[in-house]
């Protein structure tokens, strides 16, 4: 059946890695009828966590969607992974929906995905559930108050307390209506509040009612008169104040247990976000962003929020519908490629299971299959309602290796494999590079890179070996120098002669190369130069000391000599590159590497071992600034040096910090270093003359 929008609530849930999420929503599933077992992430049969590298290390490594039917509503709840790595994800699931549930395990506490995922749902409606209260060590108290420490500028406020602890959790106390609740085969039981919880009830229903009163000035202000508010006013506040994320809502519970779950959904239904809470939206047209009128009789407008490769199916692209509905057998205009879709069958999905729908009504999430060009963060419309809907902004991609396949002929196949999986996560990125012919991909971490290279052996076939990627060194020249470059060939008849002086000299740091022209009086006739400078620009691209390209050099030709019969443009060219071979060996050449500018951001007590680390690898420390919590520090770091950087940070900082880069300029190696690279390069040469 269609749910009005009024009816659907689109709920992200997020968290640090092994809080519960999965559990928590397989445990929802099971209990609403969705599914007639209890699956479990932690012996591969969950309903959410079914790709074949999530069930064997035991970790979400995809968003997943569960639709929960409750009392006449759907709730699409979308789940992300809790691994660093796999942040798009989240990213992702937050751009389609309307609210965030962040989980949170109550005997860690707040932990480093827990913080990045509460900033990056800033512009969403956030609730926490302290999940976990079943374990020995958990206190919901604790937990929350470890909330409120850390973030001193919300206001939390709890919606249901614990009954119980531990193997003693019993049920939950709702303090909206101020009733016991415990889950009785999949129901709703209501039971009395046991006498020992009723002062500690009582006094957060208290803070409850505070807390909501402030989100309405009406209802504030009956709240000051009587002191009291009835169960409709409460939930009437409460959703102002949670809207405009003033008031952040707390729930507790234990998803392996069944433990305050149904009184989560009951909250959910009350006061989040409705799908057609929003009037409007933020589109972009012409580079320009404005608002348009949205609602179930509007034109049609989707967001893909997701897209997967399948080698039977096809692609699959997930939407949520912002405006109108979508119909089987229509067609939609992708306003980012400007080409038609044509829409055949459409699909609700829960996990990888599949069914078939006669239409995605205005506010919900569904599927359409095969779409020929439409990608995750594309809008599709009408040609009248010709918008996009600004995708979010991604983490740009700092950890790379090289790949290649292990058998010989798979060189496209590759190719093709990465770039379907990379439609898949548009942190993942895959390019070619032109120097070392080396296909390079790039991700957030290395545990990504494996995942996706363990997927497209599983779904493709293909497998593939990886290496360091190689740095893009350059050469160059640090004083000037002369010298001949002379080719004489006598062969029998018709020789070989070309014969040039070339001057080579330092230019500046990014100066590129530049050749001048100084021959007078013909001795290297004008149709002959030509060649010159392409000997000499070939000779660059070989390099002087490690086959790496020559930078920032210019060259001058300023005399030579030719022969009548003998000269031509291949002699001249041969003559050119002995020229700047000879001329650049005696100009003290020396090797560059790129320097990359990067942003280090940690928690302040990871600085000393951070900027210690920096020195270690020769970076050079810029300055450092706050933001927020966390420490700022920005450097010039060498590429050769950062290779490994996204692990070596994690491992440093526990997961807590991040860093973004980008090339600053070249400057030269060290003596020692270049030796290194001279001696591999050598060996590397000695190596192929073997074979």
């Amino acid at each position: 059946m269609n749910y009005p929008a009024s009816k659907i609530r689109n709920v992200v849930v997020a968290g640090h890695s092994s809080c519960g999420k999965t559990t928590l929503l397989d445990a929802i599933l099971f209990l609403t009828g969705a599914t007639t077992r209890f699956g479990n992430p932690e012996n591969g049969t969950s309903l959410l966590d079914f790709e074949p590298e999530e069930q064997s290390r035991k970790v979400s490594i995809r968003l997943s969607i569960a639709p929960v039917k409750y009392k006449d509503h759907k709730i699409n709840f979308i789940d992300t992974p809790g691994y660093a790595d796999f942040i798009g994800e989240v990213i992702s699931g937050i751009s389609a929906a309307d609210a965030c549930l962040i989980v949170l395990d109550a005997s860690t506490g707040v932990q480093v995905q827990t913080d990045k995922v509460f900033h990056l749902a800033e512009n969403l409606p956030t609730a926490f559930f302290i999940n976990k209260l079943d374990k020995q060590d958990a206190d919901f108290f604790e937990a929350l108050n470890g909330l409120k420490e850390f973030y001193p500028d919300h206001h939390f406020a709890p919606i249901t307390l614990p009954i119980g602890k531990g193997e003693k959790l019993e049920g939950v106390i709702n303090l909206i209506d101020m009733k016991a609740y415990r889950n009785v085969e999949g129901k709703l039981e209501e039971f009395e509040i046991p006498s020992e919880y009723k002062d500690e009830a009582e006094k957060f229903r208290e803070i409850l009612m505070d807390s909501a009163a402030e989100g309405d000035d009406e209802i504030l202000e009956k709240y000051l008169d009587t002191g009291e508010l009835t169960q409709e006013e409460l939930v009437k506040a409460f959703h102002k104040g949670f809207l405009k994320r003033e008031v952040i809502p707390v729930f507790g519970g234990s998803g392996k247990h069944l433990c305050g779950l149904l009184a989560l959904l009951e909250e959910i239904i009350e006061f989040f976000p409705r799908a057609d809470e929003k009037q409007e939206i933020t589109v972009i047209r012409d580079g320009e962003e404005s608002t348009i009128d949205i609602g179930p009789s509007q034109d049609p407008i989707a967001y893909v929020f997701k897209t997967t490769a399948d080698p039977y199916v096809g692609r699959l692209s997930f939407v949520r519908v912002f405006s109108g509905s979508i119909k089987p057998n229509t067609q939609l205009l992708n306003t980012f490629t400007q080409r038609k879709e044509r829409i055949g069958h459409l699909y609700e999905v829960l996990g990888k299971e599949q069914r078939e729908v006669p239409e995605i009504p205005f506010g919900d999430i569904g599927v359409i299959p095969k779409l020929a060009e439409t990608l995750t963060g594309h809008t599709l419309a009408t040609e009248k309602t010709n918008f996009q809907i600004k995708p979010p902004a991604l983490p740009e991609a700092v950890y790379s290796v090289a790949v290649e396949p292990k058998s010989k002929g798979d060189e496209e196949k590759l190719s093709s494999s990465l770039q379907k999986l990379a439609e898949e996560d548009p942190t993942i990125k895959v390019t070619r590079d032109t120097e070392s012919k080396q296909i390079i991909v790039s991700g957030l971490g290395d545990l990504q890179i494996d995942i996706l290279l363990e997927t497209m052996k599983r779904k493709f076939g293909v497998e593939a070996t990886t290496a360091e990627p190689k740095i893009p060194y350059r050469e160059t020249i640090k004083k000037p120098a002369n010298a001949q470059g002379k080719y004489k060939r006598q062969s029998g008849g018709r020789g070989q002669y070309g014969d040039v002086w070339l001057k080579v000299e330092p230019m500046e740091r990014g100066g590129g190369f530049e050749f001048i022209d100084q021959i007078v009086g013909g001795v290297v006739p004008r149709n002959y130069i030509p060649a010159v400078e392409k000997g000499v620009r070939e000779a660059m691209e070989q390099g002087i000391l490690a086959g790496f390209p020559v930078v920032d050099v210019r060259v001058t030709l300023y005399d030579g000599s030719h022969h009548p019969v003998d000269s031509s443009d291949m002699a001249f060219k041969i003559a050119g590159s002995m020229g700047f071979k000879n001329a650049a060996s005696q100009a003290n050449p020396t090797i560059l590497e790129p320097i990359m500018k990067v942003e280090i951001i940690v928690p302040e007590k990871y600085m000393g071992d951070v900027m210690g680390q920096i020195s270690a690898k020769r970076g050079r420390i810029l300055g450092t600034e706050m933001m927020g919590k966390y420490e700022v520090i920005k450097a010039l770091i060498p590429l050769a040096e950062m290779l490994h950087y996204a692990t070596e940070l994690r491992s440093i900082t526990h997961g807590e910090g991040s860093f973004n880069m980008e090339f600053s300029h070249y400057d030269e190696v060290p003596q020692e270093i270049q030796q290194k690279i001279i001696e591999a390069y050598q060996k590397s040469k000695e190596e192929g003359n073997q074979r």
